[in-house]
């Protein structure tokens, strides 16, 4: 990657201080796929609308992790409408867990970057979030001040167990940031400010120790391996398209994600259950997976 950085210069498709691969890196990776093999595949995904890509990939992630959740809730008999939301993060997976929190009637007040959490009660501002990551390229820090209303906790001032944004009060908590953002002592402090839902945006987002305590809780939390594979089954939406030369709609895309996710939740649910531990989608994820490759390599005879 340190090659592929000397030749195109300064990542411009993530927050300035974060390393990542954005459209930019994927539009240099796939034209010299193209250089070196003269075909024209759908090798690669995330590619720019122009030459192969699918409307909705940017949002997969966050959109898919707010179904799962919605799901979760829905088999315990709740909705995610009028929840209050905790979301980390101001990258892609934040902005867009955001937005379709925001759609579907839910009220997120959080989220956070490099530099601290931003806690705005009355809700966070979609358009001033995405004006500063999206555009600006710039810190939360400036999100007061279109909103001062809003606080900025400042990340030196963070609790040393753990993070800020999991020791405010709500029903619903979203980690996208990063690995390991949620330890054990956040999500004792998740729990004892009321949440009872976490559906992972990132991957690994929660520690062993934080996983373990929030299954003995029985709350429902969706795992990273299943709540987050939105984008990676979007990427097989954009392969799809590719092969038959067309480009769906966002609402055809939003809509094929929804079957996806519900499909995934489903899984990890009725395998949960077979087991007798119908509250852990952890488990149920972990052996669903490992069903679906083993069951494939005996099909093809490689056991």
């Amino acid at each position: 990657m340190s090659e592929l950085y000397r030749h195109i210069g300064p990542n411009t498709d993530v927050p300035a201080g974060d390393i990542g691969v954005g459209g930019r890196e994927i539009g240099y990776m796939f034209g010299q796929y193209k250089r070196l093999t003269g075909q024209y595949e759908g090798v690669l995904t995330g590619k720019g609308l122009d030459w192969g890509g699918s409307l909705g990939r940017k949002e997969a992630t966050g959109y898919g992790t707010v179904y799962f959740a919605q799901d979760m809730l829905t088999a315990r008999g709740e909705e995610i409408k009028g929840k209050t939301c905790l979301v980390s993060g101001a990258g892609n997976v934040a902005i867009y867990t955001i937005e379709k929190l925001l759609e579907l009637g839910a009220l997120p007040i959080s989220c956070s970057d490099s530099n601290g959490t931003i806690h705005h009660p009355e809700g966070i501002d979609l358009d001033t979030l995405k004006l500063l990551k999206e555009v600006k390229r710039s810190s939360l820090r400036e999100y007061v001040e279109h909103h001062p209303q809003a606080t900025f906790i400042d990340i030196k001032d963070y609790p040393e167990d753990g993070h800020a944004v999991w020791r405010i009060k709500g029903e619903l908590a979203f980690p996208c940031a990063t690995q390991n953002e949620v330890t054990e002592a956040d999500a004792t402090a998740l729990l004892n400010n009321g949440v009872y839902c976490v559906s992972e945006g990132s991957n690994m987002a929660s520690t062993a120790e934080a996983v373990s305590r929030l299954l003995e809780a029985q709350i429902a939390y969706g795992p990273g391996k299943a709540a987050n594979a939105g984008g990676v089954a979007t990427s097989q939406l954009e392969m799809a398209q590719n092969s038959s030369m067309q480009q769906w709609s966002l609402a055809k895309v939003d809509k094929k994600l929804r079957t996806v996710m519900a499909d995934i939740h489903r899984r990890c649910a009725d395998t949960a259950k077979e087991f007798e531990q119908p509250n852990n989608l952890v488990l149920g994820a972990n052996i669903a997976g490992f069903r679906k490759v083993a069951d494939a390599m005996i099909a093809q005879g490689h056991c």
